[in-house]
Order: structure tokens, then sequence, then C-alpha cells
């Protein structure tokens, strides 16, 4: 027994002491073990605003044979690429100048001195110096060329960080000795390395060995898509990558013991990979996968040199023929690097058919795969060695798209930093140029500089990204430019906090009817389990109540749970008037909304009625004005009209505020087929709600002193791009598109904006569009214009805007512009960004806009797949009010109501509902609550002093809502009192009875 104790106890710490020597290795799986109960509105995954250490370095890079052109001159010798390119590539000879950095190297320092970066990674040909690849006397013009470069840098304090091989072999060595099948290479390469430090070690304190060793053994030995193009023989390539490791450790040895003692300089190998997440994340087999999909990439190479000395174990197991390393060479090849260099871009992406995906998901989450290194090997310190995306090649200094990579890249590398504890030291966008882009010839471009490769001059032009990252590196990290610091006040003490819903359906019989039917009936009298009516008896009944509908009773305790002021609806148009004339008026509807309405006022909660609520998938019209045409149709806004009046008439003195329309500004995505239908039935939409307001400004203002407006879908539009005049103009534009298409009529001219009729003349001018708006005539004019008693906005998020030009006679056409998915935002499932500040600017522009006009935030809200810890709803109300309430309270902008979208969530669709579609409730109820009860965000005190007015309006609403127990109770109260009073008459009545009895009895003794 205590034998076994003995070997278990062995075992266990032999266990241990391996793993600590293997570096932890296989601890790496961690990062794909995700909490099930982690916030999504966690602050260390979202965009962190912070910066880097001061110490941190900023550096580009670029590859020799990508950017120096000039193969054949000044006795430059031929490599693998450029026999590789003249014999696979049609367009070869374009190659062989690239960006001719060669002969333009002042361009290249002037692109430098603009970024301001503080170390420039660049590769040296090695075929420049020495044409064969055999060291002997080096080639005087490339040796001048690259010190030249190198004392550039200095001059500059700008660190040289130099790659000796970056994929460009001497063809001479390719051809004598199979390349790096061969073991022969590893000591020329030594040779040249050898060289290379005696010559430039003086000035060079960061030496790479190879770039990306993964590739060149893979793609130039296996899928045979890079140079030397072989392909097909797996045992190839595990050979080449073999002796890749194998020459790598000797050229650092060869530096450590001979240059490293006076040079000072450090050392590694470059390492790129994919990154990769499972299916799912609690399945350990999943994890598993994910875990072999790295290491056949990241650990073929990082385990040897950074871990034990040998390869991944599962790689080995499942390779019989992968060449094994004797224990001197593990001893000699583990830990022969100063630093992690790693690599992060597209190349280690593609092509994704290449790649073992073991079926799970490509990800471009670098902050996972430095967690991921940072467990496997122990805490490396580590340089992102080459980090960055691609465009399209006709696209020129507009990389709109690169600086959104950038941004989330470059976020995720501080998260790690600050979150993770990981020892990031430095950072490499690729690359400074555009340039030869390996299998992908000149079809990307990865520069933060475009050059024109047709051009003579071949001027470094600066596009977006460089300019963006120009200014990470002077702030040395990100500052937060829109938001400001949250304020502690609050709304008016008459504001108004609502809840949003859509079209509630009427029931158009009530649900209790037995209170309405005189007759009597037995149950199941024959055993039929049926009612049998009772002839010739009938029953006392009571009048129908507005409570005999159900549905009433539901949305009233959801209402009380919310806490709200105000409570808004839209009325369903074809229910009420099913023929869309008043020839036929469905009463029972319409006495369901006004119960709705009259029910929700015993609450203390006024109600905003909405007359017309269409959505894409649901229009609303009654049948017979849709086969006319629906709003295409002019004889519609007449209906709408009698629809309104009598809408007005019948519910008027319950309701104050009315919208007509909710967001005529989309029903664009219904009237699609041509600009001429959506324009039109735009044009119908407005006249619709101009002639209800007038009707009821002229016949019942005066009566039910209530306010009518339309609800626009108001979300902000911000450049996509700062540093292009074009992406501002194009935000403007889809301003007026969106929202000046309705506002500018009613709030401002009575006509559409003008920036909206030029523009789409210009385009009708170049022969792109044949749109054209409608003409308003002047009593249209008259009749538009004003007819809006405030201006009410849906707001959910903020759009990211791109200059597009588009050809094609569509609305979405005429305006020239795309959409563009910050991907560094929180987003909702349905891709909503959270973007809060962005609901202060679209405030700040009505007004600058429209004027100082009064404002209700008629919806807003998020989707949250959460059922019961909705915290992503909860972080929107909160960010979201806040900017409003410095709209109101800074920008004073007259903000009269706020009302959250929605109070239920509709099966099936995107979950913005506080209440589930069988009424249950969220963890988001509570927090609105607080919101309202507050006021907004208050000090340590209010200026509408809450307590009081809650103490009050509690006992009003209790008193509102226990009418008839209160009622029960005081008849049972005054029947107890007339009970007792009766008892206590009669007891003292028998007592004088008693009395007068013994009087006559002693009496009549006497």
């Amino acid at each position: 027994m205590c034998g076994r104790r003995l070997k278990r106890f062995v075992a266990f710490w032999t266990l241990v002491f391996m793993r600590i020597v293997a570096g932890l290795a296989g601890e790496g799986r961690s990062v794909w073990k995700k909490d099930p109960n982690s916030s999504p509105v966690s602050e260390t995954q979202m965009f962190l605003y912070d910066t880097f250490p001061k110490e941190f370095l900023w550096g580009v890079g670029t590859g020799a044979f990508q950017v120096e052109g000039s193969w054949r001159k000044d006795g430059k010798g031929s490599s693998i690429w450029d026999r590789f390119v003249h014999t696979e590539f049609r367009d070869a000879d374009s190659t062989d100048v690239s960006s001719d950095s060669y002969t333009l190297l002042d361009k290249d320092l002037s692109a430098l001195d603009f970024l301001g970066v503080t170390f420039y990674q660049f590769s040296i040909s090695w075929s420049r110096l020495f044409p064969t690849g055999v060291v002997t006397a080096p080639n005087e013009k490339g040796l001048q060329y690259y010190n030249t470069l190198i004392d550039s840098l200095v001059h500059r304090n700008i660190d040289p960080v130099v790659t000796l091989y970056h994929w460009d072999l001497p063809l001479t060595l390719q051809e004598q000795y199979g390349g790096w099948k061969n073991e022969s290479v590893i000591d020329i390469f030594n040779d040249y390395a050898t060289f290379c430090f005696q010559t430039f070690g003086d000035r060079v304190k960061y030496w790479i060995t190879i770039h990306n060793p993964y590739l060149i053994a893979w793609h130039g030995y296996g899928t045979g898509i890079h140079a030397p193009g072989e392909k097909g023989k797996i045992t190839t390539v595990y050979t080449v990558g073999h002796n890749l490791i194998k020459a790598h450790a000797k050229v650092w040895h060869n530096y450590k013991k001979h240059f490293e003692p006076y040079q000072k300089g450090l050392m590694s190998i470059v390492l790129g990979s994919h990154w990769i997440e499972p299916n799912r994340s609690e399945d350990a087999l999943d994890i598993s996968k994910c875990q072999q999909s790295v290491e056949r990439v990241l650990g073929w190479f990082a385990k040897p040199i950074h871990g034990d000395g040998d390869y991944p174990e599962e790689l080995k197991n499942e390779l019989s023929f992968l060449p094994r390393f004797t224990e001197d060479e593990k001893k000699y090849i583990k830990g022969t690097s100063d630093f992690f260099a790693f690599s992060f871009g597209p190349n280690n992406f593609k092509p994704p058919n290449t790649l073992p995906k073991m079926g799970q998901n490509l990800s471009l989450n670098l902050r996972e795969v430095l967690n991921w290194i940072n467990l496997e090997y122990d805490s490396p310190r580590i340089l992102i060695a080459e980090n960055g995306w691609f465009t399209d090649s006709h696209v020129k200094t507009d990389d709109t798209t690169a600086i959104y990579m950038m941004k989330n890249f470059i976020n995720k590398v501080l998260q790690a930093i600050k979150y993770d504890n990981i020892d990031v030291f430095g950072y490499t966008a690729w690359s400074l140029l555009d340039g030869f882009e390996w299998q992908h010839a000149y079809n990307i471009r990865r520069g933060l500089f475009y050059v024109d490769f047709k051009s003579e001059k071949k001027e470094r032009i600066p596009k977006s990204s460089a300019r963006y990252y120009k200014q990470i590196i002077r702030e040395n990290g990100f500052f937060p430019k829109e938001s400001t610091p949250s304020l502690q006040a609050q709304f008016s003490c008459d504001f108004s906090w609502g809840i949003t819903e859509s079209v509630l359906k009427a029931e158009s019989v009530a649900s209790s009817p037995q209170f309405c039917d005189s007759n009597l009936y037995l149950w199941n009298v024959t055993g039929d389990g049926l009612l049998h009516k009772v002839e010739g008896v009938k029953l006392k009944t009571r009048p129908a109540q507005c409570t005999d509908f159900v549905s009433i009773k539901k949305q009233l305790d959801l209402l009380e749970k919310m806490k709200v002021t105000h409570y808004r609806f839209a009325l369903d148009w074809s229910l009420i008037l099913p023929k869309g004339d008043l020839s036929v008026v469905n009463r029972q509807v319409l006495r369901y909304y006004r119960c709705v309405i009259s029910e929700v006022l015993k609450l203390n909660v006024q109600s905003m009625v909405t007359l017309y609520h269409p959505t894409h998938a649901y229009l609303g019209l009654p049948a017979p004005l849709l086969q006319m045409g629906g709003w295409l149709n002019h004889s519609t806004a007449l209906a709408f009209q009698d629809y309104a009046a009598l809408c007005f008439r019948e519910l008027g003195d319950l309701v104050k505020l009315w919208i007509t329309i909710n967001e005529p500004n989309r029903l664009s995505d219904v009237y699609n087929r041509s600009s001429s239908d959506t324009y039109r039935a735009a044009h119908n939409l407005l006249i619709a709600h101009a002639m209800a307001w007038r009707i009821y400004d002229e016949q019942y203002r005066s009566l039910q002193y209530g306010k009518v407006s339309l609800s626009l879908h108001s979300d902000w539009a911000e450049p996509a791009n700062p540093y292009f005049e074009s992406h501002a103009k194009a935000a403007n534009r889809f301003l007026q598109f969106e929202i000046g298409w309705f506002a500018d009529p009613i709030f401002k001219t009575g006509d559409y904006p003008a920036t909206m009729r030029e523009y789409i003349l210009l385009k009708n001018r170049k022969g792109l569009s044949h749109s054209s708006l409608p003409s308003f005539t002047s009593e249209e004019k008259k009749l538009v214009k004003g007819a809006a008693d405030f201006y009410a906005l849906n707001h959910f998020t903020t759009r990211f805007v791109i200059h597009e030009p588009q050809n094609g006679s569509q609305y979405e056409f005429d305006r020239d512009i795309q959409f563009l998915q910050d991907i560094t935002c929180l987003s909702s499932p349905s891709r909503l960004a959270v973007v809060p500040w962005g609901v202060r600017k679209v405030l700040k522009w009505i007004k600058r806009t429209y004027g100082d006009i009064d404002i209700y935030i008629t919806a807003n809200g998020i989707d949250d797949q959460s059922l019961d810890n909705d915290e992503l709803r909860n972080y929107y109300l909160g960010k979201y009010v806040q900017e409003v309430l410095k709209a109101y309270y800074i920008d004073k902008v007259k903000i009269r109501g706020y009302y959250a979208f929605k109070l239920t969530e509709e099966k099936s669709k995107p979950r913005f509902g506080f209440f589930t579609s069988d009424s249950k409730g969220k963890p988001s109820i509570k927090f609105y609550n607080k919101l309202i009860s507050n006021n907004g965000f208050p000090a340590d005190y209010s200026v509408c002093d809450p307590s009081n007015k809650e103490k009050e309006c509690s006992f009003c609403l209790f008193i509102s809502q226990k009418k008839p127990l209160i009622f029960f109770a005081c008849c049972l109260f005054s029947t107890l009192i007339l009970l007792l009073t009766i008892i206590v008459f009669h007891k003292r009545k028998r007592r004088k009875r008693f009395k007068v009895k013994n009087i006559q009895r002693i009496c009549v003794s006497l």
C-alpha cells in the first residue's frame, strides 16, 4: 500500500516537473473555455480607451522582394521568387520594379518620418548581397544600399529590425542543393547570417532569422502556391520545416556566442498562425480540435523553439514520417529566442482550404491567440512582428476597412496588455508600402502608403490607414473623441417616461361574455359534457365592462410593473375601417381601444396613440386601399384623413399625444420597385399626415387640447472615414435623404431638402439615375409646412457611412452610400451597434436644423437574447438615457419625453421586449423603474423631490387600483356598524323591559 502511494507521489511530481519544463504545454486550451455566465457588457471585453506602456515600440515592416524591385540591377542575383514569378505569373514585367524601394530609398524614409515610428522592420535580400547565396565577396552596390538604409534609420532614431530571410532564397541554392530540403543550406545560411552580424550588427539591436517558416514549408513545398512551387509531397513539407528550425537554432547560437556579448542585440524567429474558435465552447471535443489546429500551424515551430525542444505530441503521434530530433538537438533548439515574434495577417488565413480547421471556425481575435501563446510558452515577451489586413487593388488612399481592422487588432493588443498582463512590447503594422503580395501578385494591397506601380515617380501617398496609425502612435493608444464624463442631473419634473408597443390587436368580442348573457345553463345533464340552456329562465346581467377584455387586464398588469407615465401604442386601421372608408366602422374595435386608454388612465398613465404603424412585413392598410395601389394612390391619403378624424372624434377626449404615422421614411423598404414608387408613396404619406394634422388643429384642438406629429426613424450617421471629406458629405447626405426627406417639408420649408433635389439632378445629368422628386403645389406647401406640434423620433443606433457611387433609379442608389459595420463596437444579436453618443448628436442636429422645438424620443431600445439577465439592455438604456440627459441639460435641447422600446417581444423576432411573448418580465424592468423614479441621474438631492411625490402617487395609485375592494370593505364595515347598533339597541331595550318587569313585580308584592 505504501509502495503504491509512493509511486503515485513520484508520478504526480514527475508530471508536474515535465509540464514546468515543457512550458506548461497544453494550458492554452483554457482560452476556449468560456464562462457561460459572462456578461456581454463586461468592461474587459469592450473597446478599451487607454494608452500603451511608455516604452512600447511602434513600427512598420516590409519584405525585400515585395518592395525593392530592381531584380537584375547592380549585380543582384536571381531568387527563387524571381524565377517563380516569371514562370507562373502572366504580368511578370511589373514585378521588376514594384515599389522600387532600392532606387527610391529617400521616399521610403520620408514615409517613415510621416508615421513617427520607433522601428522599421525590413528584410535583406540574400541574393542582393551574395548573388549565388554562397558567402564570398559581397555585391558592393547591395552592401551600400543596406548600409545607407540602416545609417539613415539610426540617424532618425528609428531602430532597424532586420530579417535575414523573408522567402527569397538565392536561385542557385535551390538549383544546386534543392533549397531548404537539403541540410547543407543550413550552414550556408549561417555563413550569410555571420556576415550580416559582422557588417551591420553594430547598429542593429533586433534580428529576425526567418519570417514565417510555416508558409515557407507548407506553400513552398506543399501547395506550391509559393516559390519554389513544389507540391504534393507531405514528407518534404516537414523535412523543410525541420531544416528551417535547425537553421534558426544554429544562427541563434552563433549570434549568442560570437556577437551578442559586445553588440547586445536580441534575436527571434517570426512565427505566424491563424486563430480558430470552437463550434460549441462547452464541448471538450471541439476545444480539443481547436488546440490541434493551432498546434499543427503555430505549435509545429513554437514548441521546439519556445517550449521543450520537440514537436507537439499530437503531431508526432499522427505523422509517422515526421522527422525526429535527437536529445542533443532538443537541448540545442530549446529556448533559441529572446522574445516571441508573432505574425497575424491575411497570409496566415489564405487560402482557407489549406488550413487545418478541424471543422471549427476561423477567427481574427488577436487577443485570444496572444493569450494562447502566453499560456503555452510560459509568458514570453511578445513582439507583434506582422499585423494588418488588405484591400482590393483598385482601392487607392481610401482604405476605410483597413482602418477598422487596424483599430480592432491594436485594441486587442492593448486589452491583452492591460487586462491579461501579457508582455507585448511592440507592434509592427504591415506593410509600409503597397507591393508584390506573393500568390496574389498585385491583386491586393497591404501598404499604409499607396504606390501607383505604373507611374515613373512612384510617390508614397499616405492612405487613411497611415493617418490613423500616425494618430495612434502620437497618442500611444486610444482616447475617446465623442463621449464626455457622466452627468449627474435630472430631467424636468413633467418629463414623460414611456414605453412603446407596436400595433395592439383588438379583441372583437369580450373575453368574459357570461356577465352579458341572461340565460341559465346546466352542464353535462345527459353526460355529454355540454351546456344546456334552461328554457324560460332569465337572469339579471350587468352592463359590459372594459375589464371583460382579458388582454387589457394583461396590459394593465405589465404597465403597472413598468411604472411609466406614458404608454405608446398603435391602432389597427384595417380593423377599425375594414373597407377603408366610413361606410363600415367596427365599433367594437373602437370600444376596445377606448377601453385600453381609459383603463390605462386609471393607472395615471397617459396614452400616446399612433394611428398608423406599418412595417416592411405588414403594411397595415385596409384591403380595398391596398388593392387600389396603397400609398401610390392619392385616394389613400384622403381615406387616412377620414380615418384620423374618426379616431380624434371617438378617442380624442382621452388622448393628449397623437402620432399619425410611424416611420414613413422607412416605407422605402416596401415601395422599392423603383425610385418613382418610393418618392410618390412618400409624397402621399406626407400629404396624409398634413391633412390629419389640419383636421385636428381646426376641429379638435380647441376642445381636446392635444398635440399631433409623426414619428421619424432618426438614426445618426457618422463618416466612416474621418480623413475623407467625401465620407462627411455622404453622412450628411444620408441625414437629408433619411430624415430631411420628411422633416424639411414639415418643420422647415414646406418642400423637400434642396440638397436632396440637387443631388438627384446631378446624377440625372451624369446619366446615373432617372429619379425625380415630386413637386409640391403651393397649396400643398401651405398644407404641409408647420403640420406638427413636436418632433418625434425613433432612434436605435449610429450608422457609419461610406461614399459609394451607385448607378440605377432607386432610392437606395440615389444616396450613393454604403454602411460599414464597426467591428470594435458593442453590438446586439441583430447587429445594432451600441453608440450612445449618436443619440446626442442627432438631437443637437435636429435643434440646429429645425429650431428650438419640443422633441419626444418615441422609441429607443435594443434586442437582447437573454431572458433572465438582459444586461445588454440595461447597459444600453443607461448609456443612451445619459446622453439624452446631456442633450437636455448641456445642449438645451427641449426633450419632453423618452419612450423605451418595447413592452413585449414578438415570437421569432429580435428580442426587444421588456417582457417575453408570454408576459414574463426581465431584469431590465427594475433598471428602467429606477431611471424613472430618479427622473435621470440625480446627485444627492432631487429637484422634483420624488420621494413625497412617489408616496402621494403610490397612495393615489392604490386608491384607483383597489376601488372595488375598498368599496366592498366600506360596505362590510357599514354593515358591521349597523349590526352592532341594532344589537346594542335591542340589548338596551331588553334591559329596559327587564327593569320595568322587576319594578312591576315589586309593586305587586308590596
